[in-house]
């Protein structure tokens, strides 16, 4: 049995992927949010292929907050290196605060609008 926390997470998620899909012009950015890292993946569900995916580094000595932003960031340079230039945000069933959403804004500062 999953704990109160955990099951509302994964409601929120069912409830987030009934409504967002990614094609290939609007991929889907894909979240998941663990005590060590963040895993982000920039899918298009169409082909059910990943185009994209990333992670934070592991010997970084940054907070776990920046090193969202970080990670944002690049993947936003790189979305906009292979021409994409909107897509649709899959949270992955998170709260947007802390480092989900300092992930979000470093997408965006990466010239990705969604």
């Amino acid at each position: 049995m999953l704990n109160k926390k955990i099951q509302k997470r994964i409601k929120r998620h069912k409830k987030i992927r009934s409504r967002l899909s990614g094609t290939a012009e609007t991929p889907r950015i894909s979240v998941f949010k663990s005590n060590k890292g963040l895993y982000v993946q920039v899918i298009d569900d169409i082909k059910a292929e990943t185009l994209l995916s990333l992670r934070t580094k592991d010997d970084s000595k940054d907070k776990k907050v920046e090193q969202a932003a970080k990670l944002g960031k690049e993947l936003g340079k790189k979305m906009s290196d292979k021409s994409i230039k909107k897509a649709v945000f899959d949270r992955g069933g998170n709260k947007y605060v802390g480092r989900i959403k300092a992930l979000a804004e470093g997408i965006r500062e990466g010239g990705v609008k969604f």
